[in-house]
């Protein structure tokens, strides 16, 4: 199913051109704004000097646009306190030499000191939300780094384990059809069924890694209702069920009908694991202005409530009671595949006291 093929992520090839620019963008607007920042300081500088007896209005204009700058700059230590000093006695000495020629009062003076105590406050509490904003920035970056490895776990060992597979079921099915004894054609079907839980495993790990990924979906016009009837053919002439499939017309759904059509056949398989010859299954779905809802009802022996909260953990198995193990990440992934979408996959008990599994989608665009 081309839902499961995969394709070599191209975002981490692309990263660093994009980041490159946009991180030449930032530098080279900070520049600006320093710059700007410089102009008017030396603008108001220089009105001190020009304003006689007014040079308290432009001294406060500096200092409080600095300080403004400087919560959103935030400059590393040794800068601030160069361009601190230097404000500082830049003004200060205007201020005093106009207090020694008598032109203004000596206790305005008193400012000298207070705007750039003021100004050092700012320094203080900026420099500490930045340390904070950077440790945040380091655990964000080990959290975003651990889990790429996960999914790059799961990609790699998902690959890693088809060829075994292929090459060990090539060989077993030649053995199958060669002549045997009753004694070794057993061994043969319990490693044949084996080897497809393991090709079931390892699709599902990719198709989860990929989900975790963020893959973007390939959405488009689908209509659902056409979907699981053709899934409800496909599986009836293959199981041993009786089946029932009620789908009323839906209309079309903005989705991706290959990821739909994986979470689905789990929903299937799930119930056909936990049923048995005569069992009723059935698919129906109903449609609502806004989303468009698949139900899977079987008369099986039903899901027990203190299960309920487990069944979409990953590699969390219900015991059938005569039938194969499943993987234990269909349900996991056809959640995946549902919240992909922006939709909900639900499990409960059915009207027939059998499980009910109910994934819903809005209609999108």
């Amino acid at each position: 199913m081309s839902a499961i093929s995969y394709k070599p992520p191209e975002q981490a090839a692309l990263a660093g051109p994009l980041v490159q620019p946009r991180h030449r963008a930032r530098v080279s607007r900070g520049r600006l704004v320093d710059g700007l920042l410089t102009a008017f300081m030396l603008a108001m500088l220089s009105l001190m000097i020009a304003m006689p007896g007014e040079e308290t209005i432009p001294y406060h204009f500096l200092f409080l646009s600095l300080t403004i700058v400087y919560g959103f700059r935030v400059w590393p230590l040794w800068p601030t306190i160069v361009v601190t000093v230097a404000v500082t006695g830049a003004t200060g000495w205007v201020l005093a030499a106009h207090a020694l020629d008598g032109i203004i009062d000596k206790a305005e003076l008193a400012e000298v000191p207070l705007m750039p105590a003021l100004f050092v406050a700012m320094v203080w509490h900026a420099q500490r939300r930045a340390a904070a904003l950077r440790q945040v920035e380091r655990m964000a970056e080990q959290r975003r780094a651990s889990l790429e490895r996960e999914r790059g776990f799961f990609r790699d060992t998902s690959h890693a384990i088809r060829t075994p597979i292929t090459i060990a079921r090539g060989h077993l099915e030649l053995a199958g059809t060669a002549p045997s004894t009753g004694v070794t054609r057993p061994h043969v079907e319990v490693a044949l069924h084996q080897l497809d839980r393991m090709s079931a495993l390892s699709d599902r790990l990719l198709a989860l890694a990929r989900l975790d990924a963020g893959e973007e979906l390939d959405r488009r016009p689908t209509d659902l209702a056409a979907l699981v009837a053709e899934m409800g053919v496909n599986w009836t002439a293959n199981t041993e069920r009786k089946w029932q499939v009620v789908c009323g017309t839906t209309g079309q759904v903005h989705a991706d009908p290959d990821w739909l059509e994986l979470a689905v056949d789990a929903l299937v398989e799930n119930a056909v694991h936990f049923t048995a010859f005569g069992d009723t299954i059935r698919l129906g779905c109903t449609s609502s202005p806004a989303s468009i809802t698949i139900t899977v009802d079987d008369t099986g022996p039903g899901i027990d409530p203190d299960d309920l909260r487990f069944v979409f953990e990953r590699f969390w198995h219900r015991r059938p009671e005569d039938g194969p193990m499943g993987s234990g990440l269909g349900l996991p992934m056809a959640r995946a595949v549902a919240e992909a979408h922006g939709g909900t996959l639900t499990a409960a008990s059915g009207p027939t006291g059998g499980a009910r599994l109910v994934l819903s989608i809005p209609r999108g665009r």
